[in-house]
């Protein structure tokens, strides 16, 4: 692309046009114009393509979490009696797995497994002391992870596209299922949250493929030499299998078309360090074979290392303009447009070509990179038009708990987002100041997870509330850690006070409610960061807030 080419009717900068005339050409079959006459709803999966086995009944040790309930939601959609044991089961999952007609019993008990199932799954949150496990174990019966269990009854005879990173795994996953039913190709899906366009975190296709047949959509090297099956898209985590298991879930997955949005250290509870933790994504990618396709961001020089050293499959990068690439120039590269109320957009560039401008609802260059990423996966893996997959991303509505408005009250927006590492409690805030510049944003932060309650990121928590001007700390999740391993709350206030940010570690969630119904004004934002249940403070903050406005 000569560097005077138009970009939406101005000139490319010369680092765009630079990308654009590195950029690999891509290989792509002849697209196909979507089919006519689908309906754009996305109903709940009862009734689809049954599983390639005869119905069980099958038993979910731990099935109210969500991984775990979705996928129990699944086999009872393909056609399997299923039941359920766990401590609690509490909204949203609780109620959703009622409402699938999964059978749900409270506690762990080996009296849960009689009549004896034909399959036991297993939960990862299971210790090797829970007592209906243990019962389920060593009275022989056929026993399984979750990992396993997607893999060997849902994935067999599909094409697994698998997304994998420490960040935007959800978002990206949830894109990629809707570019492919927005395409008419009958995605199956698994995804750790709720996509806003389903009704459920869960589909199963509607028609099934044997696993000797792959029907339908020429792979993207040379045309006819083979074919993709029906595509499931699976989120892929990377946190070990079950207790008597320990290797990462995402081994499991059998991928032929594999994206890695990110490679930053998580999860210390089991990668005691970097290198162990990439290893993880070094199996992973490792597993999809020279037929498949890696999507990989050229931006995180972790990612491109691991994904040069380890894969066989063809590799296509994705960036945003003015990225350090690490010398890969991008297949896929993005130049973010107009940022504000309703969004973001980006002009996309496929092979150096300009091929249109992408709106997003969602604010924020981290939502760009997960766009790019799921276009890349679903035009370049899966034949999908451009022109439908950026249709499709324009009604594209998000995933609940991702930078998702829960309410308004008084003028008070109250969102609520899963962030807790670091980079994404900095992306989050960042992409909400470019939606509502104006009024104070206030970052309110629950350090829950293993990672999070760890001095590991003391200093790059300190970083990563710079678009805030209030951040409130809630008392730590994980108290019993170790004082020398513990992230040190009152440090993080005193260092983001000397960084020009007002900031409080709060006794309680009740005080955190107080304090935003005494000082919230209209105008402002508040961004509630927490990866679990936050005491309850949704509700607490919606009934304080709008008691204060009458």
């Amino acid at each position: 692309m000569p560097t005077s080419a138009l970009r939406s009717g101005r000139l490319l900068t010369p680092r765009a046009a630079a990308a654009a005339r590195e950029a690999p050409p891509l290989r792509r079959r002849e697209l196909r114009p979507p089919p006519a006459g689908r309906s754009r709803g996305a109903p709940l999966p009862s009734g689809g393509a049954r599983a390639h086995c005869a119905a069980m009944h099958v038993h979910f040790v731990a099935v109210a979490g969500t991984g775990m309930g979705a996928l129990a939601g699944l086999f009872k959609a393909a056609g399997h009696e299923v039941s359920g044991s766990d401590v609690s089961f509490y909204p949203p999952m609780g109620p959703a797995l009622e409402r699938w007609g999964i059978r749900l019993m409270t506690g762990f008990e080996p009296a849960h497994l009689d009549p004896r199932p034909d399959l036991v799954v297993i939960g990862n949150v299971c210790r090797p002391t829970n007592p209906e496990a243990r019962a389920a174990i060593e009275g022989g019966m056929r026993v399984t992870t979750m990992a396993h269990a997607l893999a060997d009854h849902m994935l067999a005879g599909r094409s697994p596209l698998v997304v994998a990173g420490t960040h935007g795994k959800t978002t990206t996953s949830s894109m990629c299922a809707w570019l492919l039913h927005e395409a008419g190709r009958d995605p199956g899906f698994l995804i750790g949250g709720l996509p806003k366009n389903f009704e459920a975190s869960f589909r199963l296709p509607r028609s099934a493929s044997a696993a000797g047949e792959r029907r339908g959509l020429p792979l993207l090297g040379e045309a006819g030499t083979g074919r993709r099956r029906t595509p499931f898209v699976v989120e892929g985590d990377e946190y070990d299998t079950a207790f008597f298991e320990k290797t990462p879930k995402l081994w499991h997955y059998r991928p032929e078309v594999g994206i890695v949005t990110s490679i930053e250290h998580d999860h210390v509870d089991i990668y005691p360090d970097a290198a162990s933790y990439e290893a993880a994504f070094r199996g992973f990618i490792e597993r999809i074979p020279e037929t498949g396709l890696v999507v990989a961001a050229a931006h995180d020089p972790r990612v491109v290392d691991v994904v040069s050293r380890s894969a066989r499959a063809e590799v296509a990068w994705f960036a945003l303009e003015g990225d350090d690439t690490h010398g890969k120039p991008p297949h896929w590269l993005a130049a973010p447009a107009e940022a504000g109320p309703s969004g973001q957009s980006f002009d996309l560039y496929a092979g150096g070509v300009l091929a249109g401008r992408v709106a997003l609802r969602m604010p924020g260059h981290h939502n760009v990179r997960n766009a790019i990423a799921a276009i890349a996966a679903a035009a370049h893996g899966f034949g999908v038009p451009l022109s439908t997959a950026i249709a499709a991303l324009a009604s594209f509505e998000g995933v609940r708990r991702r930078q998702d408005l829960l309410f308004e009250a008084r003028g008070v927006r109250v969102y609520d987002d899963f962030a807790h590492h670091p980079t994404a409690v900095d992306e989050t805030l960042r992409a909400l100041r470019s939606r509502h510049p104006e009024g104070a944003l206030w970052a309110v932060f629950e350090p829950r997870s293993a990672t999070a309650c760890r001095a590991l990121h003391q200093e790059p928590y300190a970083r990563a509330f710079g678009a805030a001007d209030r951040v409130v700390l809630a008392p730590l999740g994980r108290p019993d850690i170790a004082a020398g391993e513990r992230l040190d709350l009152d440090r993080l206030v005193r260092d983001l006070d000397r960084a020009g940010k007002r900031a409080e570690a709060a006794a309680s969630v009740d005080a955190i409610v107080d304090a935003i119904a005494r000082e919230a004004r209209e105008g402002d934002t508040v961004a509630l960061l927490s990866n679990g249940a936050f005491g309850g403070i949704y509700e607490k903050l919606r009934g304080a807030l709008s008691a204060r406005s009458r």
